[in-house]
């Protein structure tokens, strides 16, 4: 993910905590709690104590936040003028209420149909646009059609379901939980602008996530993530929206004509240093291999050499070499000198990050 900041100003960018986009995950992590094994106390929590009607209200929509979250919940990044997250829910529902019809259309479709960013525009003005539109809902399920032909035919009412079933949701458990978040999330906001102020953009982005950087020649920020998009700042701005409630997702806001978000987790220790997709797809084609596979089994148990793996396996030593070798570039075994003696381990913890299944099966 590119974001292009060619004339960006300093004063331009934007560290905020955005209550609605924090609501849009809570939303998210009822909705995938697979996806949150950290929150799993919280959700369970809050599912118990959800008033039915709420919850299946909650249902009527959830493709708006059950794969991520729709753009609808960074509103102020499609209204003129570089506008920024307000500092309650009710001032970025009232944001949410500027963005006009056609926008507020666009990015529901976004996934209600599986929409990619600018593939259509004028979906209320084109006819042949909204029968597209509701060709691919239908094929989704019957909960996408129907919500798409009644945003199609009538965005006001859709609108103003939208505002009150947030609304409910703050009462029923997002004030609490919101009120408690708040502050971790305005602590990060206030350190990342110092240090905007003080060393610079890269240096925010940087600590923000690993996963972001500035290449400053290039006037461009790379955003490691297994997606493709570009977008650019322009003549507006750049916000980032830091998030409790998300890791492990770092998001990036590119639509067309709305001003870049990088939606960021904070207070999350497991992502001090996450792989690049780069290291992580090494790491999966290494141990996609059955001798490779087989050869983890005892790098796991014990340091061996490459001779000791050789004998164990019926295999001439480059042979294991070989193997040994794809192990080590994608950063799956460690190597130790002990004498004359070179000794080969795996690395339990870079394999647990990988999965918890393949783990098992290999100490099986």
């Amino acid at each position: 993910m590119r974001i292009d900041i060619a004339g960006l100003r300093p004063e331009r960018v934007a560290v905020v905590p955005s209550p609605l986009a924090e609501l849009g995950m809570a939303l998210h992590a009822l909705s995938e709690p697979g996806h949150h094994p950290g929150l799993q106390g919280w959700v369970t929590g809050v599912s118990a104590g959800l008033d039915p009607h709420l919850a299946d209200r909650m249902c009527d929509a959830d493709f708006l936040w059950t794969t991520t979250f729709s753009d609808l919940f960074l509103p102020y990044a499609g209204l003129p003028g570089g506008a920024v997250p307000g500092a309650t829910l009710a001032e970025e529902l009232d944001l949410l209420d500027k963005l006009t019809d056609e926008q507020f259309v666009d990015a529901a479709l976004e996934f209600s149909c599986a929409m990619s960013y600018g593939v259509g525009a004028g979906w209320l003005v084109d006819a042949a646009l909204g029968r597209r539109a509701l060709d691919l809902a239908a094929a989704r399920g019957p909960r996408q059609e129907r919500f798409t032909e009644l945003l199609l035919t009538d965005p006001p009412k859709i609108r103003a379901w939208l505002r009150q079933f947030l609304e409910d949701c703050d009462e029923a458990f997002f004030a609490e939980a919101w009120s408690r978040l708040r502050h971790q999330l305005t602590a990060d906001a206030r350190h990342k602008t110092e240090l905007l102020r003080r060393k610079g953009l890269a240096e925010a982005l940087s600590a923000a996530s690993p996963a972001v950087t500035l290449d400053e020649a290039a006037a461009e920020i790379t955003v490691d993530k297994l997606s493709v998009g570009r977008t650019t700042t322009g003549d507006g701005a750049l916000l980032l929206v830091p998030t409790s409630l998300g890791w492990p997702h770092l998001a990036v806001l590119y639509r067309p004509g709305w001003q870049p978000v990088l939606h960021y987790p904070v207070g999350s220790p497991e992502l001090a240093a996450p792989p690049s997709v780069e290291q992580l797809a090494l790491r999966m084609t290494a141990l996609s291999h059955p001798v490779r596979m087989r050869m983890c089994r005892y790098l796991a148990r014990s340091a061996y050499t490459t001779s000791e793996l050789a004998q164990a396996h019926g295999m001439t030593a480059p042979e294991i070499s070989r193997h040994l070798g794809v192990l080590k570039k994608a950063g799956l075994v460690t190597t130790r000198r002990r004498g004359r003696y070179v000794q080969h381990q795996l690395d339990i913890s870079v394999v647990a990050r990988l999965g918890s299944d393949f783990l098992e099966g290999i100490l099986r």
